[in-house]
């Protein structure tokens, strides 16, 4: 009975951690470009009364035997990298990424990060940065009197000047990709750091060898469904109360084995 009541527990403590994930996807459902989290569940050590194939007499064994399982545990909580939708602003220096890959973007100490957020702006000195100042990697400047800015669906950067009728070329967007998006350390700001698991990061052209396309003036919205982070709650509270239920029927089952000389 008291393996039950730990058991139970388990459960309860798991189901915590998945209202946690899906509470921070819903947060994040406007959130540009916004990767939704799931997390991902294991069972635990099992005891063996009776193990399986255990001889139950000269001839016969038993086929399966009395295996009780511990409980569960939380086993990997992993972005699911799904394209989100495109919206569409209208701003020359909103682009999104249609398919695989990220922007890549210099932190203050000099150490690289990558995102698939596209809302860029400009700085005091005309170089694209993230909304929280941060340079796009390599640097590109625009000049102070540009009338348009042009980004291809490669990632080229042209502008066009006082006096010219044609763009001209200012920088490249470089696309970088992952053998396992999954791995990468999700820090904030909608940003992503390297890891051991996620791979060296592969640069490259956006559209080309599996990267995906830029689109100008659009950017990528989080790829959480409300109405699915909704259903997925209510199962997880309802699991929860089962695991509760659980720890109230062997707290009386143990009150009635106490009381039995009552």
């Amino acid at each position: 009975m008291i393996r039950a009541l730990y058991t139970s527990a388990t459960g309860m403590n798991a189901q915590e951690t998945n209202i946690d994930v899906i509470a921070n996807n819903l947060a994040n459902v406007n959130t540009t470009s916004y990767k939704k989290s799931r997390a991902d569940f294991q069972d635990l050590v099992y005891q063996y009364l009776i193990e399986p194939g255990a001889k139950t007499s000269a001839n016969t064994s038993s086929p399966s035997g009395i295996q009780i399982g511990l409980g569960v545990k939380p086993s990997a909580v992993k972005k699911v990298f799904l394209q989100g939708d495109l919206t569409s602003t209208g701003n020359q220096l909103d682009l999104a990424i249609e398919g695989d890959g990220f922007f890549q973007v210099q932190l203050p100490d000099g150490s690289t990060a990558y995102t698939r957020a596209g809302s860029f702006q400009l700085d005091d000195t005309g170089q694209i940065v993230t909304p929280d100042g941060y340079v796009v990697d390599p640097g590109i400047t625009i000049p102070t009197d540009a009338l348009s800015i042009t980004v291809g669906q490669d990632g080229t950067v042209s502008v066009r000047q006082p006096g010219s009728t044609t763009a001209s070329q200012v920088g490249q967007l470089t696309a970088v990709r992952f053998a396992n998006n999954a791995g990468l350390r999700a820090v904030g700001r909608n940003l992503y750091e390297e890891t051991e698991s996620s791979g060296t990061p592969t640069t490259g052209i956006f559209g080309e060898n599996g990267v995906g396309r830029l689109s100008q003036g659009f950017l990528e919205t989080s790829n959480v469904s409300v109405v699915e982070e909704v259903v997925n709650m209510i199962t997880a509270q309802r699991a929860y109360e089962a695991s509760s239920r659980g720890i109230n029927a062997a707290d009386e089952m143990l009150n009635q084995a106490i009381n039995l000389r009552r």
